[in-house]
């Protein structure tokens, strides 16, 4: 068996598994691999796997995996493995990286990653919510009674949902209490609940600014913890310079044999 080095990185709640993979030591092919890392009984435990890899042009690429190894963009993941390509010494304090979805810029002040995500250029009011993409498929729902809302069953039904295949989409939910944003999620790719979600995040704020005029930066509160999105709005649906704002920590690093 190889070893096989990782960090292990959280960003207000979503963790992940990073590996530097610039000299190209992990098989990305190899989706029992992934989902065994991701695992929390039986591998290392994340809600997706980041790759850190060469890449022309840019300082790095970020190649994202869901838990159930689907390729994805990931807000709190580009937090994270910035805070990471710094620590390394890839980066200084700006950087522009490739992701899922494109190029992104991104810069770290006062211990906050600011990650510079892609133009929203329209979204979709429904009956029961807004969908838009943000780097990925989101369905934002205004509810009442946030804290007690069964956010997996729910949420898995609109994951499902036939308006939103063959691709599915994630399922957030929001509630503005005495002016606070809350928000909770259901995670394609990982199948339930997590703590938070970046690109989520960035949906809210754009729904609740079409739904209620919500003014940027628009702080929002996950379970995971706080996050800011700014953003200009130039139409009613369409968003430009649109930027996810928050924390990104080591929690440990370690080896793993693989």
């Amino acid at each position: 068996m190889d070893k096989l080095k990782f960090y292990k990185y959280q960003g207000t709640g979503n963790d992940f598994v990073i590996i530097d993979n610039r000299e190209d030591v992990f098989d990305a092919s190899c989706a029992p691999l992934i989902t065994r890392l991701c695992d929390r009984k039986f591998g290392i435990g994340a809600d997706g796997l980041i790759l850190l890899n060469k890449h022309k042009g840019y300082d790095f690429e970020m190649v994202y995996f869901n838990a159930d190894a689907t390729r994805a963009m990931c807000g709190n993941g580009s937090r994270c493995v910035v805070h990471l390509a710094h620590k390394l010494g890839i980066i200084a304090d700006h950087t522009t990286f490739m992701a899922e979805d494109g190029p992104h810029e991104a810069f770290i002040k006062d211990a906050q990653v600011h990650i510079n995500m892609v133009d929203v250029q329209e979204i979709q009011v429904l009956g029961d919510g807004y969908f838009l993409n943000t780097g990925t498929r989101h369905f934002v729902r205004p509810v009442y009674n946030l804290a007690e809302y069964d956010v997996v069953g729910v949420g898995k039904n609109i994951r499902y949902d036939e308006r939103f295949q063959p691709q599915g989409t994630n399922a957030n939910f929001t509630e503005i209490i005495s002016n606070i944003v809350h928000m909770r999620i259901y995670e394609k790719g990982v199948e339930d609940e997590t703590l938070s979600s970046g690109t989520g995040v960035v949906a809210v704020a754009l729904a609740l600014s079409v739904a209620e005029n919500i003014a940027s930066p628009a702080t929002i509160n996950t379970r995971g913890g706080q996050l800011s999105v700014s953003f200009t709005r130039t139409e009613e649906d369409h968003f430009t310079d649109i930027y996810m704002i928050g924390p990104a920590e080591m929690v440990f690093e370690g080896t793993v044999f693989v």
